[in-house]
């Protein structure tokens, strides 16, 4: 039962990641235009934008932090396989590194990526996005495959569904309101 009530929350999560990115990608630029008195769609096309930009320096923290304060503690109590943690906690520390360095001044000795690299940028200027993204993708599916730490990373799925369903709400709340303003 538990795990039914975590999918169902995660498919909550999914189709409403989905209609929100096709609502940023086909309605709401050609809305933004139309109406620029209303500050409710620049404002909605703006977070959806950089959330899709940034969004994963929270989500690799958090996932960090889960690692450091909850997995740690069982870690303790009884041996576990070290490999995934220690893969999972490097993916995520290069991710967050990569995701930092451009903030840098460029005359601080981090070193600087090749040219061939920043032409790869120039040429794809998703490709970090995606890259951060698919990282964040694949440290998930690491801990979400054994269920005991589905289980801790997920909870029971009470709170799960309530911040999925609260996602929805708000959605279909702002698609709404700016339906009532067209």
């Amino acid at each position: 039962m538990q795990e039914f009530v975590q999918f169902f929350a995660l498919a909550i999560v999914l189709l409403t990641v989905i209609a929100n990115s096709l609502t940023g990608w086909f309605l709401l630029p050609r809305l933004a235009a139309t109406h620029p008195s209303q500050g409710l769609f620049g404002a909605w096309l703006w977070v959806d934008r950089e959330s899709a930009q940034y969004g994963w320096m929270p989500v690799a923290a958090a996932l960090l932090a889960w690692e450091f304060f909850v997995w740690r503690k069982i870690r303790k109590k009884k041996t576990v396989p070290k490999i995934k943690n220690w893969v999972s906690r490097k993916i995520l520390t290069f991710v967050l590194a990569a995701g930092f360095a451009p903030i840098l001044p460029w005359w601080l000795p981090a070193g600087q990526p090749p040219d061939r690299t920043l032409a790869a940028l120039a040429r794809y200027p998703g490709l970090p996005c995606a890259v951060s993204w698919g990282a964040i993708l694949l440290v998930a599916v690491i801990l979400c495959v054994k269920a005991e730490t589905r289980e801790l990373l997920l909870g029971k799925g009470k709170v799960l569904s309530v911040v999925s369903v609260g996602m929805l709400t708000i959605f279909l709340a702002l698609t709404l309101l700016g339906w009532a303003f067209t």
